[in-house]
């Protein structure tokens, strides 16, 4: 789970997910055309998958190819998930592939299940987006039912504009200090303290971040954390009082750190925060990391997982990650979710700028966990307009992430954040233990999966 005081959202694109292509359960099981429930030969719409290019010389030609209008939409849509040694249970990196997995695919966008894209449209416009519009659909829809024809590789299209370019330069790379096994099943929550290098002796600003699973089979999510110089004893008692490399820290660092400097979930390519902010890394600070390992589909196994960083000796602004929350519903019992009750909502706003003046807002993230139904973060104008942030109406507690606004939004004096949240306590959403269905009990803010959280996440700079 992530704690309250966790911030959790830097990139303009999504992080930690906490999900972005999916969870890692079953995605072994399902590398075959067989194992999805369609034949390698079928189709939609009665359009094969071959992997050979059709034959598009008689009377009806082919009017869209793979290189001219589906290998852009697959390279941005796709493929950060579905490549060898990705999330996705199978590749569309190229021609082959893609024809191949065809049926699949366009099955799955029918379905409403891929790409994974939980924002709400209608609410803004953001970096990086993965759905597929009306007429992307149906360029998928035509390909198939025109035998799959690769076409011409000399005019492939060009990438679409909204596509995320990822990191585009990585300054450091540090890795966990030795291999760790996860040894609590199915999930363990161990952190790692990693010293910062002692070359940089003036402060440095993260402009950039991306995290490097060494075992995609069980890595769940990254988090990097920063330690100022004034935590690194802290750090140091915690690492010291756990035997072997790191020690366990569910929920978060265990520790005085509430700085995030970059969040991974599967699927997650890394990404640039906007031109000109950055995070400030003081010289003799150290980096921890928290690894979510999850051996659900597979066994444990040693992973030595990394983090890459792009970095500026100065920014235009420096950046920060705003968490907030009603702060009865962390201290007390404020946020009773009732047994038994199917639609349970708790809002809080908050004006923020008699603390920190006028602020641009480059992105927003919500938390919930197992229980919450959906979520809405918005800003409440002075003026009383309200403007959405985020909405995501189909909450899923393992696609979790943070969204980059493709044009950020002014918070004035006045304005307030606004945070709503629902949540589904009835008998349908408990818990299975032994195969058997708990009894559903009032639920409060906690760290457990089986507590709930209601969490905004903002990521501001000044305006």
């Amino acid at each position: 789970m992530i704690r309250v005081d966790i911030p959790n959202l830097l990139t303009r694109s999504t992080l930690l997910a906490l999900t972005a292509c999916g969870s890692t359960a079953g995605a072994s099981e399902a590398a075959t055309p067989e194992s999805s429930g369609l034949d390698a030969s079928a189709d939609l719409d009665g359009g094969g998958s071959s992997t050979e290019p059709a034959d598009t010389t008689g009377a009806v030609p082919a009017t869209v190819t793979y290189y001219e209008q589906l290998k852009p939409i697959f390279d941005a849509r796709c493929v950060a998930c579905h490549q060898e040694g990705g999330i996705g249970p199978f590749s569309l990196t190229n021609y082959e592939d893609a024809a191949i997995w065809a049926g699949a695919a366009a099955a799955a966008v029918h379905g409403g299940t891929m790409p994974p894209w939980p924002p709400e449209a209608a609410c803004n416009d953001y970096v990086g987006e993965r759905d597929l519009s009306e007429d992307q659909i149906a360029l998928l829809d035509t390909w198939i039912a025109e035998q799959t024809p690769m076409g011409d590789p000399a005019l492939e299209g060009a990438p679409l504009q909204d596509a995320d370019p990822g990191l585009t330069r990585v300054d450091l790379a540090i890795d966990m200090p030795e291999a760790y096994t996860p040894v609590n099943a199915p999930d363990d929550y161990r952190c790692f303290v990693m010293d910062w290098p002692a070359e940089y002796t003036t402060t440095q600003y993260v402009t950039g971040f991306r995290a490097v699973p060494g075992n995609d089979a069980i890595v769940h999510h990254v988090i990097a954390y920063l330690v100022t110089p004034d935590q690194v004893d802290a750090y140091a008692d915690l690492d010291a009082a756990d035997p072997g490399v790191g020690y366990t820290c569910f929920g978060g660092t265990g520790g005085p750190s509430r700085s995030w400097l970059g969040g991974w979930a599967p699927g997650g390519a890394g990404s640039d925060l906007p031109p000109g902010l950055g995070l400030e890394v003081p010289a003799g600070s150290q980096v921890v990391l928290q690894v979510h390992y999850n051996t659900t589909s597979s066994d444990p196994a040693p992973d030595v997982t990394g983090v890459e960083f792009k970095l500026e000796d100065q920014v235009d602004k420096i950046a920060r990650v705003l968490p907030f929350a009603n702060p009865q519903w962390i201290t007390g019992n404020g946020m009773l979710i009732e047994a038994g009750d199917d639609d349970v909502m708790h809002e809080f706003q908050r004006d923020l700028s008699m603390l920190l003046g006028p602020q641009q807002v480059w992105a927003g993230g919500l938390h919930m966990h197992t229980k919450g139904t959906s979520a809405k973060l918005s800003i409440e104008r002075a003026s009383g307009d309200s403007e959405c942030v985020l909405q995501i109406d189909a909450w899923d507690f393992h696609w979790q992430g943070s969204y980059g606004l493709l044009d950020p939004m002014l918070l004035s004096t006045g304005d307030e954040l606004r945070l709503e949240c629902h949540f589904d306590n009835s008998a349908a959403k408990q818990p299975v233990v032994d195969g058997v269905p708990a009894e559903p009990k009032d639920v409060y803010w906690g760290e457990g999966t089986d507590d709930e959280m209601c969490l905004g996440i903002v990521l501001i700079a000044p305006a």
